[in-house]
């Protein structure tokens, strides 16, 4: 028979402010009517011994407690019991595996569940292969995991070395991972790059009212949306952009990533034309976005952003906005569909020149928004899942997209 209960191991919370494609893909599986249990994150950095790690460690402890949940339709959530220091200590470590094994195995009895589909984005997981014993084993790599400050870069390496040799299926979202994980996973890898719910964006094409916070503000209006997180944003670019040209205004929908403390981010908040408005629900943004003339990606490059496909790209396409960003390798192959800029003077520029060129929305009828849609996507996935036969039965079915 076809599995349909699924695993899903994911670096996120299902509650976190900024949906990814973890929580993005587990609900639309789940609303195919896969079972989906999705595990919360079990920590990818090793934690320091101070307040805020203490904070992290001792709120995974409480959440840990509390029992498996039904948080959508056929989507369930594990948060794991993580006892603190499991990095440090291997006894610790060892209990964290077998409580978070034996939560996933009761789980998938109660359901009559003999070998499910385990989809994992993170390589810490490798234990569990054997205990679950997988119809197939799908790797999601959407980002380079490894290159974020406090990950031990090495580690996670030999980590996902393993985890790319044994996996069934490997989808990766840019080319930067592709390339890092074809030379050990080879055919097994398939390039899926980041999509976007063209439908809710869309909505900011038509009229409608602006947010008052947002109407307050002149135009015109440039705008970010995402977490503010000083590794992944040219806060300094931005800065220089803001001193050159004082009657554009620019906004930034989003708050910063927990314990930074950005001495950019302070300098810009101190300029009139520079606005942070903060985090806003999901349900909100097309409002924000129909009110501004050019959205930005001022992303820094570096070893983890050279690897990123930034969901934002085609939601900013989807909503009718141009686009300047900084050259993002993953965006290359898109380059027709923004505008690419180095260098403050060079930014600047590209805004002026999506200004002056006026509002040309992509047709929401267009390859690139009709391919690059999560039901596209997923079809996709599926497809691919689909030719793995777990003693000659498909895994998954779909339409490639």
């Amino acid at each position: 028979m076809t599995p349909r209960d699924v695993v899903m191991l994911s670096t996120a919370d299902w509650k976190d402010r900024y949906w990814t494609n973890k929580q993005h893909t587990a609900s639309r599986l789940g609303a195919r009517g896969y079972r989906v249990l999705y595990v919360e994150s079990v920590g990818i950095r090793r934690p320091g011994l101070n307040a805020l790690d203490l904070g992290r460690m001792a709120a995974r402890l409480r959440s840990g407690l509390a029992p498996i949940r039904e948080v959508a339709d056929n989507v369930w959530v594990l948060s794991p019991l993580t006892i603190p220091l499991g990095h440090r200590y291997a006894l610790v470590g060892e209990f964290n595996r077998w409580q978070l094994q034996s939560r996933i195995q009761r789980w998938l009895r109660r359901r009559g569940s003999a070998r499910p589909l385990l989809w994992t984005y993170h390589p810490y997981m490798m234990p569990l292969v054997a205990a679950l014993d997988p119809a197939a084993l799908v790797y999601h790599s959407v980002d380079d995991l490894g290159a974020i400050p406090g990950v031990d870069h090495d580690a996670y390496g030999r980590a996902e070395a393993q985890l790319l040799a044994r996996a069934d299926h490997v989808f990766v979202t840019s080319r930067a991972l592709y390339d890092r994980c074809v030379p050990i996973s080879g055919a097994r890898t398939h390039y899926f790059g980041n999509v976007a719910d063209i439908e809710h964006f869309a909505q900011a094409r038509g009229p409608g009212p602006l947010p008052p916070d947002l109407a307050a503000i002149p135009s015109p209006r440039m705008i970010y949306v995402g977490a503010l997180s000083d590794f992944k944003i040219d806060f300094g670019l931005i800065g220089r952009v803001a001193a050159t040209r004082p009657d554009w205004h620019l906004v930034f929908i989003g708050d910063e990533r927990e314990g930074q403390h950005s001495e950019e981010i302070a300098a810009l908040k101190q300029r009139p034309n520079v606005h942070f408005l903060g985090w806003r629900a999901y349900a909100e943004l097309p409002a924000y976005l129909r009110g501004c003339e050019v959205a930005l990606l001022p992303q820094l490059i570096n070893d983890y952003t050279r690897s990123m496909f930034p969901m934002k790209f085609f939601e900013y396409l989807a909503a009718g906005l141009s686009v300047v960003a900084t050259p993002l390798p993953a965006l290359a192959e898109s380059a027709g569909l923004h505008r690419i800029a180095s260098g403050a003077d060079a930014f600047a520029a590209e805004i002026q020149a999506a200004l002056d060129a006026g509002r040309r929305p992509l047709p929401l009828d267009h390859p690139a928004l009709r391919a690059n849609t999560w039901d596209a996507r997923l079809d996709a996935m599926l497809a691919v899942i689909g030719t793995q036969a777990a003693g000659g039965t498909a895994v998954g079915s779909g339409t490639s997209g």
